[in-house]
């Protein structure tokens, strides 16, 4: 539990996201005494198993924390951080895993502290996330320590120097879970076009995905090999993908334009 020993964590938002964090550090052996939550309208699966603090929008003086992760809606950020911030001490860190809410619009919030953005995915629910991050000039590398300790509970993590980038990570790992399922979605439904039940085909594209995906998780070579290794010379794989890898029309410049969109839409919400 490196880094996290001890630490008194606030954490505004329990959703998804925010919850599967709160999860992940209690699994990890934080002690429920050291984090106090933040929620409006607290979901009954958080209650269900919390017993950490539990508080409203606006609660009593709490004890200064060593970092505030802000796990809200981005729309609910004016709202939210000035009735968080009076909670914090000078030396409060700032986590923020809202999409498009930049550091400078944090800080416009919180003052100028340590601040760091993060961009996890859904895949966080299960351990499986990944994680990306990007601090202000003024986190110290112990506080870059904590943020990465916060985050590694749901998988693992990357830094990045340019805040700049968060627009394409998000386009490929934070968005990416939902392009998986969308393949999911259109390989069953391709199945059953060709000739499968329904429930068969949703089977066979559903355990093929997630096979797929643990190969590539547990193997050693890029995919582009694990592809190859699938494919032989003139066979059915052959076939599709000369159809998927399409120059024009293809996945690939799919894909691009798909992650172009989303980095674009990322820009727009950040302003």
């Amino acid at each position: 539990m490196s880094g996290l020993d001890g630490r008194k964590i606030l954490l505004a938002g329990a959703g998804k996201m925010g919850g599967a964090l709160l999860r992940g550090w209690l699994a990890a052996g934080v002690s429920a005494r050291d984090i106090t939550v933040i929620d409006p309208a607290p979901s009954q699966d958080m209650a269900s198993y919390l017993i950490v603090k539990q508080v409203a929008l606006n609660p009593p003086k709490i004890n200064q924390p060593d970092v505030a992760v802000i796990a809200v809606k981005p729309q609910m950020m004016d709202e939210v951080l000035p009735a968080v911030a009076q909670h914090f001490g000078p030396l409060t860190m700032v986590v923020s895993i809202a999409a498009g809410t930049t550091i400078e619009s944090l800080a416009a919030h919180v003052g100028e502290r340590a601040i760091v953005r993060a961009m996890p995915n859904t895949p966080a629910a299960i351990g499986r996330g990944i994680s990306v991050l990007v601090a202000n000039d003024a986190t110290s590398d112990k506080q870059r320590l904590l943020a990465e300790s916060l985050l590694a509970v749901s998988g693992k993590v990357e830094w990045i120097d340019d805040e700049s980038l968060m627009d394409a990570v998000t386009a490929v790992s934070g968005s990416g879970p939902a392009y998986v399922f969308l393949l999911a979605e259109c390989l069953a439904a391709a199945g059953i076009k060709a000739g499968l039940e329904e429930g068969l085909a949703v089977k066979l594209a559903r355990e093929t995905v997630a096979g797929a995906g643990e190969l590539l998780h547990r193997a050693e070579e890029p995919a582009a090999v694990l592809r190859e290794n699938v494919t032989s010379p003139g066979g059915t794989t052959a076939a599709a993908l000369q159809v998927l890898m399409a120059p024009d029309n293809g996945l690939p410049p799919l894909m691009e334009k798909a992650v172009a969109a989303a980095k674009k839409r990322g820009r727009e919400l950040a302003g």
